[in-house]
């Protein structure tokens, strides 16, 4: 009888490339050709860009680069679907990607077919090297599909109609009880991916830390612990502010979580994925900004934890993780003898490091198989439309 030592690895990879590929289309079905289309904001891309532009990644590097007599689906498409791959040459401008009413989305879904067809066909035979590369696509697809559910959500935010992308209710949480501090780990620790499976290169090298002593929350920032920040004046207070985010409050005039609204009666309501629906007090705030979370924490007396407190404490058992993206007080830089890879693919994450903050844990809309304590997200202070939360921490 076989053991799973004695399947090639190419055969398990090509299950796992059908699941994933497949799962995207799922994410676009009951979407029409103008759902897939439209583009609310700079930082969003339509569904069919995302559909389109995974496909190219796997077409170019792979492919193009390295299955002989290959042929492109359209000479077109590279410049279309490309995203900031400076080494790939001119694209189309990021928020011009709603304009691109042409191709359709069965034509985009078609593309995926026949990428999906060449991939299959080409992948018994490629190298370790190549393989590596297919698990970096299928991880950069995850990422994509996420991201596909937070621009449709905003997408539709912005409908009068507040149309509901699913037809599923969110379950109501489960009374989270006082917030609890637990102490976190102190003196040399190590943080950054160990090596035994994939991560993304930002993700290492594993290195030390000194920390300090300190404490951690048990959960995540409640909806109704925010909404007790609003009622005090939160949003109003310049004492709570960095500088910059009490500009931006002002700028933009916020005053809210991005989604929240209230009624004609002055009820809260959270605009979703399934639509409006009544603000569950008991649920993790999310689609705040860094500049809202650090505000928060400071009228709360705490601050944000730092990258490695989070991530120590989560290799001790932090409890209730995964439920929204947690900002830290980290910024997005290179960890210590970090270097980006050789050719285009060394564009992925080292270029964004200046001016983003590092967020851990993942939510409810990332895919379970894709969260790992060593995952480096990260944002600009400002953006929000992601399910992106916080906890707390303070000094000891």
């Amino acid at each position: 009888m076989a053991t799973a030592d004695d399947i090639p690895r190419s055969s398990g990879l090509l299950d796992r490339f059908r699941d994933v590929r497949r799962f995207s289309v799922c994410l676009a079905e009951g979407l029409n050709d103008a759902d897939a289309t439209a583009q609310s904001m700079d930082d969003a891309s339509p569904t069919k860009w995302h559909l389109a532009h995974t496909s190219w990644f796997f077409e170019t590097f792979l492919l193009r680069d390295h299955v002989a007599d290959y042929r492109l689906f359209d000479e077109a498409y590279p410049y279309l679907f490309n995203s900031y791959y400076e080494a790939e040459g001119a694209r189309h401008a990021r928020p011009e990607r709603g304009l691109l009413t042409r191709p359709s989305l069965t034509e985009v879904i078609d593309y995926r077919s026949h990428v999906d067809g060449a991939t299959a066909e080409a992948m018994a035979d490629f190298s370790e090297a190549l393989l590596d590369l297919v698990e970096l696509g299928l991880h950069h697809e995850q990422q994509h599909q996420e991201l596909l559910l937070t621009d449709i959500l905003h997408l539709f935010s912005r409908n009068p109609l507040k149309p509901a992308y699913s037809s599923k209710t969110p379950d109501r949480a489960a009374e989270p009880g006082p917030l609890q501090w637990i102490e976190g780990g102190t003196g040399i620790h190590q943080i950054g991916h160990d090596g035994s499976s994939f991560a993304f290169d930002c993700e290492g090298p594993r290195h030390d830390l000194l920390l300090h002593p300190h404490a951690i929350a048990n959960r995540p920032v409640t909806n109704g612990e925010w909404l007790a920040f609003i009622e005090d004046g939160g949003y109003r207070d310049a004492r709570h502010w960095l500088s910059d985010g009490w500009a931006w409050v002002h700028n933009e005039h916020i005053e809210t979580p991005l989604y929240w609204n209230q009624t004609s009666d002055q009820e809260w309501v959270e605009f979703g994925l399934a639509g409006n629906h009544s603000l569950d007090l008991s649920a993790p705030v999310k689609h705040i900004s860094l500049y809202e979370a650090d505000a928060y924490a400071a009228w709360a007396g705490a601050r944000l934890p730092t990258e490695a407190e989070w991530e120590v404490a989560a290799g001790q058992g932090l409890p209730n993780r995964g439920l929204v993206w947690e900002w830290t007080g980290s910024a997005y830089r290179p960890y210590p003898g970090f270097k980006s890879a050789d050719g285009a693919v060394g564009e992925y994450n080292g270029k964004f490091m200046s001016g983003q903050s590092v967020l851990k844990g993942g939510s409810t809309a990332t895919s379970p198989d894709h969260i790992r304590s060593s995952y480096r997200n990260f944002f600009y202070p400002q953006q929000r439309w992601q399910f992106t939360g916080l906890r707390l921490a303070q000094d000891l």
